[in-house]
């Protein structure tokens, strides 16, 4: 009965609201010159990576491909395999967003099941045709599925799955097509930005000369690394911002200024162009106004579901390009199940980011704003809701610890 009489009236749940919008941005702090300076200075860094290894993949494509003849190096037999599981990532990234955009909750269940089979048969693939140091990492991979799976069945729980498949379709639904451009075209530019990088490590391999070759495929796969980082959190930025002033409901220039907390301090990053440290320190604060609504925060589960996501198309990847290697030139094929795996997995971040910025721009602008005319009942129900359970362990507690004191003293 008390969770009932609690739900009937969501908003006694909703014991802080946050300042109005006019308040709140007279709260904004504007962006300090050692920021902007960094900030600078983080970008010219970034772009010229990009430069210089664009020249070193397309030296290394030319230097391996048309000025060396090495006979254990065929390149059709070594870029076919490659180049199809890049495609193939970008092509089960984008099937994964129109799955997910027509039945969310399926969607997000599979890849729940899916991601630690598809993990441990990797594994099982290394540990069995694997030599040296090659079933090792296929051990770590089997032992990581285990985790996975561990993880799904404890903490996964099933009113989480149903809270968290409530409020991703909340957010989704108003999405803008032109935002979901920015996902589609971002899935598309990790894809080629994929296969130009791994002309070059074909490139590099087919010399292979010491640790020279060694230290430009690993410059190689770094930059792949901070370049897919670097266009998932652009995107995060992007598609925040445009979900955020839909929920907010005025103009994003003079919208609050809140937010901490790791992934969610890019919203106020795209909204107010504030640094990430300050944007995600006053985010927190602002989910800490709210009673009850950093811990709903931390029970959702959108990014493990991308995390999964990413971690199955990677598997897929790995195993397309292994399982074609192998059956074609053995020499290589643990080299090109790891580069697939790590393209993979990359693609699938970038594919998946939308989702998580969506689902971020939606708590946010609720923290913001809990009285907003774009929200429902759903986060008001289940804070009272969580409100309410607490309180009952709290009493249940408090009934046991003098029954057990009671027996001790007999003891």
């Amino acid at each position: 009965m008390e969770i009932e009489q609690s739900l009937a009236s969501p908003a006694s749940a909703q014991q802080q609201t946050v300042a109005s919008p006019t308040a709140a941005a007279q709260q904004q702090q504007p962006q300090t010159l050692t920021g902007r300076f960094f900030r600078c200075l983080f970008a010219d860094i970034f772009y010229s990576q990009l430069i210089l290894i664009s020249a070193l993949v397309i030296l290394l494509t030319l230097r391996g491909l048309l000025f060396t003849k090495s006979p254990n190096f065929h390149p059709k037999k070594w870029y076919t395999p490659l180049l199809s599981s890049v495609a193939l990532s970008g092509l089960l990234s984008l099937s994964w967003q129109c799955l997910f955009l027509c039945n969310i909750a399926a969607t997000a269940k599979a890849t729940i099941i899916l991601a630690p089979l598809l993990t441990f048969s990797v594994g099982i693939f290394l540990v069995t045709y694997g030599k040296t140091f090659v079933p090792g990492i296929g051990g770590l991979l089997i032992l990581f599925s285990f985790a996975q799976a561990i993880h799904s069945w404890l903490f996964v729980t099933r009113r989480r799955r149903e809270f968290t498949f409530t409020i991703t379709a909340l957010s989704t639904s108003v999405l803008p097509p032109k935002t979901r451009v920015i996902a589609v075209v971002s899935s598309i530019l990790s894809v080629f930005y994929s296969a130009f990088l791994a002309a070059g490590i074909g490139g590099a391999t087919a010399t292979r000369k010491g640790l020279v070759d060694i230290l430009f495929i690993s410059l190689i796969m770094i930059s792949l690394a901070w370049t897919m980082q670097v266009l998932k959190n652009v995107q995060v930025v992007a598609v925040s911002k445009a979900a955020y002033a839909h929920f907010a409901n005025y103009d994003v220039i003079n919208a609050c200024d809140a937010l901490f907390g790791n992934r969610y301090g890019f919203v106020h990053v795209g909204v107010h162009c504030k640094g990430f440290v300050q944007a995600s320190r006053d985010a927190w604060q602002e989910f800490r106004r709210t009673v009850g609504l950093e811990e709903l925060v931390d029970a959702d589960l959108t990014s493990s579901i991308c995390f999964l996501s990413a971690f199955g198309i990677g598997a897929i990847s790995a195993l397309t390009a292994g399982i074609w290697e192998f059956n074609i030139h053995k020499d290589y094929f643990f080299q090109l199940t790891l580069y697939a795996f790590v393209i993979g997995y990359f693609v699938g971040r970038v594919s998946s980011a939308w989702l998580q910025a969506c689902v971020m721009a939606y708590f946010v602008a609720y923290a913001a704003n809990p009285e907003g005319a774009n929200f429902d009942n759903t986060i008001s129900e289940r804070i009272a809701r969580q409100n309410v359970e607490e309180n009952k362990r709290l009493a249940d507690n408090e009934v046991r610890q003098p029954e057990e004191e009671q027996e001790i003293t007999y003891m």
